[in-house]
This record gives structure tokens, C-alpha cells and sequence, in this order.
């Protein structure tokens, strides 16, 4: 989220440049935790779960558009501003500096508090890395400590460095893309043997010829009813399958709903369905 302070008026747009002030009107009382007289930041917004960030809980409130709703959303989904970096300062533009001078600057000017911290950074990757493992936290992201700020576009000084889980999931139906498979819809077995939908995935390492064979493949597979108990987001165009197939996914985590986030599809796997579970997958349903 980056925050444009003119003097007068706060503005916040997210990373698609999309205006989100109206979502977050606790940060509009700039002085109660920054010194500039003009400035603009740039950080991320999270809301915890559990005590760790939940992508799906800052999504309520960055999608929120009936604003009548949201005092109530403020209470229920608190947000807590994370500063990284600053753009401007003062009359003058400061991504020619170093990101550790940035992070000085930031020092002398935030005021922390509820609500509105700075990201700590820290040297020692492989303790960070374990503890990121251990909370099944989503990662983190290593900068060079020279590197100047690139307004627009990615700098592989930057690299968001994912903690990535496996497990195998059972391929339950696909969509097309004209006549050849372009994702399959996911699912798991939970302890009385009924088949759950976890999430579709259209990406990962299978080349264009994996999913011509894997089209020829299905075709005696395919079924008229679905085989999964609940009903997936992208069953209006599916195609349902004998759940015989299986993959191995990687995924970032699962999201309240118990569907994978960001799944990639590593390879097809000869394994037994039946052992494609919940507790294989080390999540309890």
C-alpha cells in the first residue's frame, strides 16, 4: 500500500495503483505516526489470523466497496500498516539513496505504534527461514541493502524467496481451453472416505505436449455428475473426471476456506487416490 501525503490530504492506492483511502481511514491521521511535512510510503497492510498475516482477511477490507459496512469491518478485521521504504520526503525524491539510508530515514520519521510499524530486517537467513517454516508463514523477501528504490517495475535485487509446501491431491475434473486441458480441479479425502474440492491449478511445469496427453488420457474418465461433495468455483464450465489421476502441487498455504493458495502443478504421480488425504496433507478437517 503506498501512502501520498501532500500536506493536506492522506491518499492510499495498492500495488495495482487501485485507491483504497476510503478502506482504511485509520491511517488518515498521518501526523499520530509520521514527522514529514509531504511524503510517500510505501509498505504492507495486514490483518493477523491466529497471530500470523491471513491473505483472505486484508482481502475484506481491500474489496470492501459498501462503505457502510465498514465500521463494523474495522472491529471485526483490524489492519496493522507495515512501512518498508520511502519514495519522498520533504520536497524531495530519496529512491536515489541506498535502502539502508531509506531505512535510517524511516527511523527518524515513523512513529510506531497500534497499527503502524516499521519491517525489521534482519542478516541471519537461515534462522529467519526456520522460523518462517516453523509458523508456516508465507516467506520473505531479501533486498540488497545498496540498491536504490525502481518505481514501476521489479528489480532481482528484490526476490521474494517462498516457503513452498507439497502434498498430492486427486484430480476430480479440468477445464478446457478450446479442446485441451488448461487446469484441473483438485481434491482430497477427508476421514469418512468423502472426496473435497481444495482448489483448481492451470500452472507449474507440465510443457504444452503434458497437457495434449493428459487430454487423450481422460477421455474414458470423464463422468456426467462430480465426484467431489462440494460444489468448485469453476464448475459451470468442467468437465468431471473418475478421480484416478493424481498430481503432486505446491502451494503457498491454505486459506480459510481449506483451498490451496497459489498451487503449481509439480508432475502427475502413481499413487493411490485413496491416499491422497487431509492427513497426508498434515491439515485436519
Amino acid at each position: 500500500m503506498l501512502t501520498y501525503y501532500d500536506g493536506c490530504e492522506v491518499l492510499l492506492f495498492n500495488r495495482k495503483l487501485h485507491e483504497r483511502t476510503a478502506q482504511y481511514p485509520e491511517l488518515q491521521d498521518i501526523k499520530r505516526y509520521c514527522r514529514a511535512e509531504n511524503v510517500i510510503l510505501d509498505g504492507e497492510l495486514v490483518a493477523l489470523e491466529n497471530g500470523l498475516p491471513a491473505f483472505h482477511q486484508i482481502m475484506k477490507r481491500d474489496g470492501l466497496r459498501r462503505l457502510s459496512g465498514l465500521p463494523t469491518v474495522m472491529k471485526s478485521v483490524p489492519v496493522t500498516y507495515m512501512i518498508f521504504d520511502i519514495l519522498y520526503y520533504n520536497g524531495e525524491w530519496v529512491i536515489a539513496r541506498t535502502l539502508s539510508e531509506r531505512q535510517q530515514l524511516l527511523k527518524e520519521l515513523i512513529l510506531p505504534r497500534e497499527g503502524v510499524q516499521i519491517v525489521q530486517s534482519f542478516t541471519q537467513m537461515e534462522e529467519l527461514n526456520e522460523v518462517i517454516k516453523e509458523q508456516g508463514m508465507e516467506g520473505v523477501v531479501c533486498k540488497d541493502l545498496t540498491s536504490t528504490y525502481t518505481i514501476g517495475g521489479k528489480d532481482t535485487r528484490w526476490q521474494k524467496v517462498k516457503n513452498y509446501q507439497d502434498l498430492i491431491a486427486t484430480v476430480g475434473g479440468v477445464t478446457l481451453r478450446g479442446k485441451t486441458v488448461n487446469a484441473l480441479l483438485l481434491g482430497l479425502y477427508d476421514q469418512h472416505g468423502q472426496f473435497i474440492y481444495i482448489g483448481h491449478a492451470g500452472t507449474g511445469k507440465l510443457s504444452q505436449e503434458d497437457w495434449r496427453l493428459f487430454t487423450t488420457a481422460i477421455a474414458p474418465m470423464i463422468m456426467k455428475d462430480r465426484p467431489f461433495i462440494n460444489l468448485p468455483e469453476r464448475s459451470k464450465d468442467a468437465l468431471w473426471l473418475k478421480p484416478v489421476f493424481t498430481v503432486k502441487i505446491q502451494f503457498i498455504e491454505w486459506t480459510h476456506h481449506l483451498t490451496l493458495r497459489q498451487p503449481s502443478i509439480q508432475a502427475f504421480v502413481t499413487i493411490d487416490p485413496l491416499e491422497s488425504t487431509f492427513e497426508q496433507a498434515g491439515v485436519s478437517r
